[in-house]
Order: structure tokens, then C-alpha cells, then sequence
């Protein structure tokens, strides 16, 4: 589990969110953000935090036309490593 992986995750969602329809753009920079206040925090996400952007990563995933959805699903599998090292539940 590294920092790496949340980083990795909003690079590739702020770079995919300029392609995205308005709507999901700015729920793409929002994520990017949150992930990156993660990546460079004291502590990282609990479990709750993560799923949550789990969450909002398939909604927005099964939304995207061909190359967003792919990105997405590229950081998804990146936050779903990070987390997969996050102890408890």
C-alpha cells in the first residue's frame, strides 16, 4: 500500500476530466482532489472514504463514453490497491 497509488489515481482522473460531458467533469476533479488531499495528508483514507470514491467511480465509470471509461477504471483499480493495504474491516 503506497501514497503512489492515490497519487496515480488523481493524475489520471484530472487528466481524463477535460474529456468528460460537463456534468461528470467536475465529479472528476472532485475526486482527483479529494484523492489528492489523501495522497499528501498525515494520515491516509479509512475504508469509508475509499468506498465511497469506489462508489462514485463505478457510477461514473458506467456513464463515460470508450476512453474516460477506460481511465476510470485504470484509477479505480489504483484506489482499490491502495485500499486493499488499509487495515481494519
Amino acid at each position: 500500500m503506497t501514497r503512489e497509488e492515490l497519487e496515480a489515481a488523481s493524475d489520471l482522473l484530472s487528466s481524463v476530466a477535460d474529456a468528460a460531458e460537463s456534468a461528470d467533469e467536475e465529479r472528476l476533479e472532485t475526486i482527483a482532489d479529494k484523492l489528492e488531499r489523501f495522497a499528501e495528508g498525515d494520515r491516509g483514507p479509512d475504508h469509508g472514504s475509499l468506498a465511497r470514491i469506489e462508489n462514485a467511480l463505478d457510477d461514473l465509470e458506467a456513464e463515460a463514453v470508450d476512453d474516460v471509461a477506460a481511465d476510470v477504471r485504470e484509477a479505480h483499480e489504483h484506489v482499490k490497491e491502495y485500499r486493499s493495504g488499509v487495515e481494519g474491516v
